[in-house]
């Protein structure tokens, strides 16, 4: 993105290796760190450090702005936990509106994320024991009770758990108006704690676990007899079809019931109401591929095609520019996102690099380390390409020596529209002569005057390898497609905090 009032001098700095690089503003910089966040440690920040950073910028910047990223971020970049955050930070530097109140009950689209919210303030504010919720802020007190009102009985049984704060503690504190007598009857069950334990999918596998069955043949056919009720039932949601095509491989359903599991997955309509991040099928893809059973690899197909499909609207250019996709394989991209993935830093970058390839028909894709490696693979792949480099990734070293990719460019006087780095933009030269990104732009300039290079920061460390103060270099952050859509912001002329402006409160 694009901040013309920067200047060169002023805003110089070194990143997390001792390299030259620039300040990108606190907008740019809270966009970045929020829409990259797991708050979970990573290689060069804790979880907690990244946190301290979030507060601090959320009260160096305009409140209206930081409420519109917390939106941003859970409407388009579909995170959870990181808009909470914001709008509790936000409910301590900024009051005398509704702002806060509006955030709110724009943020929170899940039953659980009414008590989820609450455990954070309770969190933030350092407050434990009897009166760990006392004092809620009035503003974020109003946008929970709209919350409340949203959601039905079933939604709030699904997440009625037993947890720090229970829905029971957000009701007492919240005083939600009902809005009708089933609505008040409800409420009453909450502040009872009545409410029923709902029979879903993972009840009926719970209970089915608990029966005592005479033998393993006779259990592992009611535990397939129940998958496959499940799968006809249609109970089963996207994501939860996801994250089980493993145990249902496991299972051995039948050839038909696979063969609807497949359509499900590869279903236009049901992938673009699921919103998964493209790393979730990637994620899925990976736990089936040791699997034995003869229906993975029609599994496997249907993975491919849904992960197409999610991009198949995928905006910010033609099919025609000419367009390079590199992907940084350096020793800090290959670390897990949270504590619990199994998905790397490194993996986001091939993920959204290869959906990018998919969409071009005028590309070279390749990765680097200590060298720049150009490997071409089919476009009409997305999953078995990412699993193609990551097999290859040692091939180039573990260093960020970023500017090969644009020095062997002028070298071939190959002439592209878009440049694109997929990195955590901590960029260096493990050579010892201090070679830039910088110095490589400008020099391929000379032979592509119309060129334009896009960072995809993938950690929001708060530094960018190149000045930004120029027409033709862009940071753009986050781990799903829909930073694509920010392309598009840019060829109209504006750029990624132009989309976050546009959101509505």
């Amino acid at each position: 993105m694009k901040f013309n009032f920067l200047t060169s001098k002023k805003h110089q700095t070194t990143n997390h290796e001792g390299a030259l690089a620039w300040k990108i503003g606190p907008a740019t910089e809270l966009y970045a760190a929020v829409v990259t966040a797991s708050l979970s440690d990573n290689f060069y920040e804790s979880g907690k450090q990244r946190l301290e950073r979030i507060r601090e910028l959320i009260a160096q910047n305009d409140p209206v702005f930081v409420a519109k990223l917390a939106v941003y971020a859970r409407t388009h970049m579909h995170l959870r936990s990181v808009p909470l955050v914001l709008v509790v930070e936000l409910a301590k530097v900024h009051a005398g509106d509704d702002l806060v109140s509006r955030t709110v009950a724009r943020v929170v689209q899940r039953a659980d994320e009414i008590t989820e919210l609450l455990a954070y303030y309770s969190l933030s504010n350092g407050r434990t024991g009897t009166k760990k919720l006392g004092r809620l802020s009035k503003q974020l007190q109003k946008g929970l009770a709209v919350a409340f009102n949203r959601f039905d009985e079933y939604q709030f049984t699904k997440y009625n758990r037993a947890t720090e704060v229970k829905l029971r503690d957000a009701l007492f504190l919240v005083h939600p108006k009902s809005k009708d007598d089933t609505q008040r009857a409800l409420f009453d069950k909450i502040a009872a704690d009545t409410l029923a334990i709902p029979y879903t999918w993972e009840t009926e596998l719970s209970e089915l676990g608990q029966q005592p069955i005479e033998n393993a043949g006779a259990k592992a056919a009611a535990v397939r007899s129940r998958w496959e009720e499940l799968i006809d039932s249609g109970r089963l949601g996207y994501m939860a079809l996801l994250r089980n095509l493993r145990n249902i491989l496991q299972a051995e359903v039948s050839a038909a019931h696979m063969r609807r599991v497949c359509a499900t997955l590869s279903d236009a309509r049901a992938v673009q109401q699921a919103k998964q991040l493209p790393f979730r099928f990637l994620a899925a893809y990976r736990e089936l591929l040791p699997l034995t059973s003869g229906y993975t690899a029609m599994v496997l197909e249907a993975l491919e095609q849904a992960v197409q499909v999610s991009v198949q609207n995928m905006r910010g250019f033609s099919e025609e520019v000419r367009v390079v996709v590199a992907c940084d394989a350096s020793g800090s991209m290959q670390r897990p996102v949270s504590p619990r993935s199994k998905i790397l830093s490194y993996d986001i970058g091939l993920m959204l690099g290869m959906l990018l390839q998919h969409r071009c028909r005028n590309v070279v894709t390749g990765m680097f380390g200590d060298s720049w490696k150009v490997i071409n693979l089919p476009q009409r792949q997305v999953l078995s390409n990412v699993q193609e480099f990551y097999r290859r990734e040692g091939e180039v070293g573990y260093s960020t020596n970023g500017y090969l990719v644009i020095r062997d460019l002028t070298n071939r006087r190959l002439q592209a529209d878009k440049v694109m780095l997929f990195t955590d933009c901590q960029l260096w030269d493990n050579t010892g002569y201090n070679h830039s990104l910088t110095e490589e732009w400008k020099k391929y300039k000379a032979i592509a005057p119309n060129a334009r290079l896009y960072l995809f920061d993938l950690a929001g460390y708060g530094s960018s390898p190149l000045n930004l103060v120029r027409d033709d270099v862009f940071l753009i952050a986050g781990w799903s497609d829909k930073v694509f859509d920010v392309l598009e912001a840019i060829e109209k002329g504006g750029d990624a905090l132009a989309v976050i402006e546009e959101m509505e409160l």
